[in-house]
């Protein structure tokens, strides 16, 4: 029994030890970029020895970095809202009512991987340059690279949520009580596959504020995003740039505490209910 013990517990030490290797490789240079936001000069030391904060006063005062930080937050918001009203509905009619075409879907959404990005925004620049769409150069065709970027986060969260709840039998036992397709993927399957659609939100979101390619070829300085400033701060100094990517670093995190938070969120099971009011 002894020996059991011993074992159980030099194997939960080496998995303590890797998680604690790895969580070390993960935020050292987040540490390392925060101690040079906060370092009034920092050369040959292992350490800062003098700290300040000129350099978070020097971001927020300045209008370039909020109006940057705000068309990111814009083109985001945008982006994943467009891609949840089209994806959720369709992903969802595919899975349910059309399985043939599930497997041309994923081909389809896995296509973004395939192209470089920037060969990607030089099709599109000559694509939108001139015509009757022509969207060169503004802040729809950055939405429309970025809502094909993120089509394969989007369908693969959206898509599990469906098949963990089953959703194809909620839909045959909702429509058996006398309520409608509509009624019953708005008031019976959204709800429960709501966290994953907040997942799906947080990924696709994390990965368009971050994005620098698209951005930078597709509308460059005529639309600043918080990628683009960062870019340019580079060339300036390294510590008004690290405290950029801290700053980043934080609004990331707050949005994500919260997205966690809402996708903590059990829906009740009320199917019975919402039938009941789809068969009124």
């Amino acid at each position: 029994m002894s020996h059991d013990t011993t074992k159980k517990t030099k194997g939960l030490f080496w998995h303590q030890a890797v998680i604690a290797l790895l969580l070390i490789y993960l935020f050292l240079p987040v540490m390392a970029t925060l101690l040079l936001s906060l370092a009034k000069e920092w050369q040959s030391e292992l350490v800062p020895h003098h700290y300040t904060l000129q350099w978070y006063v020097e971001i927020f005062t300045d209008v370039r970095f909020i109006s940057a930080m705000g068309r990111s937050v814009l083109v985001s918001a945008i982006t994943v809202i467009i891609s949840l009203m089209i994806m959720v509905p369709a992903i969802f009619v595919i899975a349910v009512y059309l399985p043939k075409w599930e497997k041309l879907l994923q081909i389809a959404v896995l296509l973004p991987f395939a192209f470089p990005p920037v060969v990607t925004a030089i099709g599109l620049i000559k694509i939108y340059s001139s015509g009757p769409i022509a969207i060169s150069g503004t802040i729809w065709i950055l939405v429309g690279a970025y809502f094909i970027l993120i089509l394969p986060f989007s369908y693969q969260s959206i898509r599990n949520s469906l098949r963990t709840i089953h959703a194809k039998d909620l839909m045959e036992a909702a429509e058996i009580l006398g309520a409608g397709k509509i009624t019953a993927f708005v008031q019976v399957i959204l709800p429960n596959i709501l966290p994953g659609i907040l997942i799906s939100s947080l990924l696709s979101f994390s990965l368009i504020f971050g994005e620098f390619v698209y951005a930078n070829l597709l509308v460059g300085g005529s639309f600043e995003t918080i990628q683009i400033y960062l870019f340019n701060k580079m060339r300036t100094g390294g510590q008004t740039a690290s405290a950029v990517v801290i700053t980043y670093f934080i609004l990331i995190f707050i949005i994500s505490g919260f997205i966690i938070k809402l996708g903590r969120w059990k829906p009740k099971e009320y199917v019975a209910s919402t039938i009941a009011k789809g068969g009124e």
